[in-house]
């Protein structure tokens, strides 16, 4: 097994690895602490497999929203057909920071990639801490910040043709708040970690909604930085798990016409505590 960074600060490649081999475990899950992205190339898996490889992690989180392989309801489809617009995760996000208890981990396995474009982009939340002033540190201690599903896959959200097609739906079951301290301690690293994301955290507690605003688009801008980021260029068969309690992803949609299709399982966390 060969672990190759993929940037400076955030994200890593594992080579000969098989994550199939229990016995390999600990080796990845100590890469997961370090990277926060990790992509695990060339893997040979079944539905079966992929759960079993995230039951090593903890138990599984079934989303409310995404379509499921209809003979694993454990396992979201993440698919975009040739003849479809709109990509599933193209805005900046954190999976499940609407739930009270936040997912660990997403485990997404590409099974069919379009011959270009298709990526994944990450940034890291605790280099976007680590960048911000002391005295904006200061600022943002004590902070909590709502985040909501409403918005994003409830009846008020704008049309898209993700809903139209069936790739997401069941709006009636968006109607998750949840308060979180905007500065967190990670769970695995213990590091300070920004945890606002510009699609699901809706505003600071305590704040009116121009002072939250100013605050959170100024954070947005300051997370974006190009030396917090990494980008996955995706080949069949590549598994990439990436924690939902340091990075922010989105999907790069600029495959039109071609076909990308992938399995995604995502993995419960625990409780958030401010840093």
């Amino acid at each position: 097994m060969e672990i190759l960074p993929l940037t400076g600060g955030l994200g890593a490649e594992i080579v000969g690895a098989d994550l199939k081999d229990a016995s390999q475990f600990d080796a990845i899950k100590q890469a997961f602490t370090d990277y926060s992205v990790i992509t695990l190339r060339g893997q040979s898996i079944s539905p079966d497999d992929h759960l079993q490889f995230a039951r090593r992690w903890g138990d599984i989180n079934v989303n409310r929203f995404f379509a499921a392989l209809d003979t694993h309801p454990e396992v979201a489809l993440v698919v975009k057909e040739p003849d479809q617009t709109g990509a599933i995760g193209e805005e900046w996000h954190t999976d499940h920071a609407y739930d009270e208890i936040p997912a660990m981990g997403s485990i997404l396995h590409a099974i069919e990639t379009p011959p270009y474009g298709g990526d994944t982009v990450f940034c890291s939340m605790s280099a976007a801490y680590d960048g911000l002033s002391d005295k904006f540190k200061e600022i943002l201690e004590g902070m909590s910040a709502w985040n909501s599903s409403r918005h994003v896959f409830g009846d008020s959200k704008p049309k898209s043709d993700t809903a139209d097609s069936g790739r997401v739906g069941n709006t009636d079951l968006a109607n998750q708040d949840a308060l979180h301290p905007v500065v967190v301690k990670h769970p695995l690293s213990g590091r300070k970690v920004l945890y606002v994301n510009p699609q699901f955290t809706t505003q600071i507690d305590g704040l009116s909604k121009p002072e939250s605003d100013s605050i959170l688009n100024m954070l947005y801008v300051h997370g974006q930085k190009p030396e917090y980021q990494c980008r996955v260029r995706w080949q069949n068969g590549d598994v990439t798990m990436w924690d939902n309690r340091a990075t922010w992803h989105k999907a790069i949609n600029d495959y039109h016409g071609h076909r990308r299709y992938m399995h995604r399982v995502t993995v419960e966390g625990c409780a958030l505590t401010a840093a």
